[in-house]
């Protein structure tokens, strides 16, 4: 499928309402590919000195000093994190939907019947207007399809399967070397300063469970996202959880916060993201007493990836701009302060 087309199926997602959610996405490292890994000299490395940079190291520094008035204990130093267009590169379109697209593909020669059958034969003759054409009700069923009727873990198997022969459709890159590195270089200097580190994305729970740790340094059971239903069946007399295709609940907008008090307990005192989706969850984070740090990145630098914001389908910034210069948040300007957006092979 062509860019130009992955991008209209996009758009079309994201006026599917609910179903943005499950085309939402992350990346992940192939065996010896993990950027949490990685380390230098200085704990943030790429950022470039100067005000955000500073601002961040200035509120570790408050919140970590056991003789300062505005000392947090670790247990409650808790840091949440969008993933797509947060964590790493979510344009032309959200890596979970290329996922669901690839699936229909592979799976379409044991269903042979779907060349003739919607949603599928608009997805199999790249045709994007057509299944675009067919709103919400298409795009719910090739996420059925594509997501449901295996375990978790054969689920998680497959996305790792698909990674390592994915490119991305702009950059020719593996969807694992889309990943921002001044921002897995910020989880692992939050961890080092006894922060637990947490996504809460829109994405799918075991889309992004299936990566997170390699990549990020984040475990599973510090994933938070969209979730899908699950069954309890038995499998030649073993206990096993079946994925459904339904939405139980969908982690963007307000939910954030709903989530993050189901699955935490307690409010975080940072949280970064990158569009309006994460409003709500910058906005509750910093409403809470004590020190609270709250940023967004902004995606200002069209030669090392894309500037957009207000007018873009895909991580539109628009309310969540007002909102960061109203309330004083943090600006991240990735033109100006990264010295290296992606991996350490391409600057």
């Amino acid at each position: 499928m062509s860019r130009e087309a992955l991008r209209l199926v996009c758009s079309a997602l994201v006026l599917a309402g609910g179903l943005l959610a499950l085309s939402a996405g992350g990346c992940a490292a192939g065996p010896g590919r993990s950027f949490g890994a990685a380390s230098s000299a200085a704990p943030l490395a790429s950022w470039n000195a100067g005000g955000t940079r500073d601002s961040i190291e200035s509120f570790v520094a408050r919140v970590t000093d056991p003789n300062g008035p505005d000392f947090v204990p670790e247990a409650e130093r808790v840091a949440v994190f969008d993933n797509d267009g947060t964590l790493w590169a979510e344009q032309p379109v959200y890596v979970q939907l290329a996922f669901a697209i690839d699936r229909v593909k592979a799976l379409a020669p044991s269903n042979p019947a779907w060349r003739e059958t919607e949603p599928f034969a608009s997805v199999l003759r790249d045709d994007v207007r057509g299944l675009a054409a067919q709103g919400e009700a298409a795009v719910a069923k090739i996420v059925s399809v594509t997501h449901a009727g295996m375990t978790p873990d054969e689920f998680r198997v497959i996305v790792n399967a698909w990674i390592e022969t994915a490119r991305h459709p702009k950059t020719g890159l593996r969807y694992d070397e889309m990943v921002y590195r001044p921002m897995v270089e910020l989880l692992g200097y939050l961890r080092s300063n006894g922060f637990r580190t947490f996504i809460v994305s829109g994405g799918g729970v075991d889309f992004m469970r299936a990566f997170a740790e390699r990549v990020y340094g984040v475990p599973p059971e510090q994933v938070i996202g969209s979730v899908g239903g699950l069954r309890l069946e038995t499998r030649d007399g073993v206990p096993t959880l079946v994925k459904q295709p339904t939405l139980d609940f969908v982690d963007d907008k307000e939910g954030k916060p709903i989530a993050i008090e189901r699955s935490i307990g307690r409010r975080p005192i940072m949280a970064f993201g990158n569009s309006d989706g994460d409003l709500a969850m910058l906005a509750w984070t910093t409403a809470g007493s004590g020190p609270r740090f709250a940023a967004i990145v902004h995606h200002t630098d069209a030669e090392r990836e894309w500037a957009y914001d207000r007018a873009s389908h895909v991580g539109r910034l628009d309310a969540a701009l007002d909102a960061a210069r109203e309330r004083g948040w943090t600006l991240i300007d990735m033109k100006r302060d990264w010295s290296s957006v992606l991996s350490p092979s391409r600057k």
